[in-house]
């Protein structure tokens, strides 16, 4: 075993610290912060970086807390940065964003501020995970495979921990828990089926074979004023108090940059949270690949006389002419594909939603080539505990205003 003291300077993307060993060589390691002397054990090692864990902490960052849940000292991987303070995170999360930025997006001076504020603890309301020896739902150790059971977790929301504590998965190898926090409604998805699964009574329960059957089942949740239907196939964010902070950002922005906005395209639309909230009073095209993600945004955008749902990939669309693009790629971004549909609609502002940091990266750089400026991102915490980052970002046309932040 490799054991090495180190010295950690800056957070990666990804959410592990960054140090150096004397040869130069870059090591990643998890459970360190910026600035700590730390000894490290390595455990993957490359000939131009290296992965290790933090074995003792020798001088420790005033950043530095006692992790809040017992989990994390049981190796369970699923908050990756309960080791440090909350304001801490929130920071080093719009770091993170302004040194993407400005490294690989080309920004020279990138505005990045905080988003709308969003609770640490109890507000997840989808978790995804495995099963132990002892048919309890476990997750998995980091970079692992390896189950560690839980009966309780501390970001989840309160009703899906009682289906973690009471529910038994014996004959499972996936389990996903989605519950409405608002409605209360419960849904388990299990693979490869739901047989002998054991939850409380008012939990529907449906077998991974049984969606790909054509079986269908959902929840609803109530966010940002509407009650959205969300199908097990379908992507909704983690809380409904981050789909409302996201709303108000999204919302933010467009007020700021296109406060005159008539028609608004809504790419990779999931179940219409943008296209039922910051485009209604406007002509609205939606554009989304999953048939479950359409199914829905159909039922929950009903009431809208002037949305238009269009199921294709993004790689296929057609592009209509709007003025305004909100786009929330998957964790990939919009790459050249994507960034070519929002210059094709002739939108003078782009709102672009994204979940990994490297991404909005690359996506700022294409968006430059191709006539949007960064004016602003703001950050959410909509993760909690983790080193996961949010981020809505304004990109304006050659004919856009500019400075400040797409918060306002």
């Amino acid at each position: 075993m490799t054991e090495l003291e180190l010295r950690t300077t800056a957070m990666a993307v990804g959410g592990e610290a960054v140090a150096r060993e004397p040869s130069g060589r870059v090591v990643f390691v998890a459970g360190a912060a910026p600035g700590e002397t730390v000894l490290v054990h390595l455990t993957d090692e490359r000939r131009t970086f290296a992965r290790g864990s933090v074995l003792q902490v020798v001088s420790a960052s005033p950043d530095r807390v006692e992790p809040p849940c017992p989990h994390v000292a049981e190796g369970c991987g699923g908050c990756d940065w309960q080791h440090l303070a909350l304001d801490a995170q929130a920071r080093l999360r719009r770091e993170l964003v302004a040194d993407v930025l400005r490294r690989d997006g080309g920004v020279a001076d990138p505005v990045v501020v905080a988003g709308p504020e969003v609770p640490a603890a109890r507000v997840r309301t989808t978790v995804r995970g495995t099963v132990g020896a002892d048919g309890r739902f476990a997750f998995r150790r980091r970079r692992s495979h390896e189950p560690v059971p839980v009966a309780s977790c501390l970001v989840a929301h309160p009703l899906v921990d009682e289906v973690l504590a009471e529910g038994r998965f014996d004959d499972a190898d996936e389990v996903t828990v989605r519950v409405g926090a608002r409605t209360g409604e419960r849904l388990v998805v299990v693979g490869p089926t739901a047989a002998g699964v054991v939850v409380p009574s008012d939990v529907t329960v449906v077998g991974a074979d049984q969606l790909r059957a054509g079986h269908r089942a959902w929840i609803h949740e109530e966010a940002a004023g509407c009650t959205w239907r969300v199908s097990a196939g379908s992507f909704f964010q983690a809380s409904p108090e981050g789909a409302e902070a996201l709303v108000a950002a999204v919302g933010a922005a467009v007020a700021r940059w296109a406060p005159d906005v008539e028609r608004l395209v809504d790419l990779c639309c999931g179940v219409g949270l943008f296209a039922g909230t910051v485009g209604v009073g406007r002509s609205v095209v939606g554009v989304e690949r999953s048939a479950s993600a359409v199914a829905d945004a159909r039922h929950n955008l009903a009431d809208l006389a002037h949305a238009r749902l269009v199921k294709v990939a993004l790689a296929r669309w057609r592009p209509s002419p709007a003025d305004v693009v909100v786009a929330d790629p998957a964790r990939s971004g919009l790459g050249a594909d994507g960034v070519r549909s929002v210059a094709a609609t002739g939108a003078g502002l782009c709102v672009l939603v994204s979940c990994d940091p490297a991404s909005l990266g690359r996506d700022a750089r294409l968006l430059s080539a191709a006539g949007y400026r960064h004016v602003g991102s703001s950050v959410l915490d909509l993760f909690g505990h983790t080193g996961q980052v949010e981020v809505v970002s304004a990109f304006a046309g050659e004919d856009g205003a500019a400075g400040g932040g797409a918060g306002g």
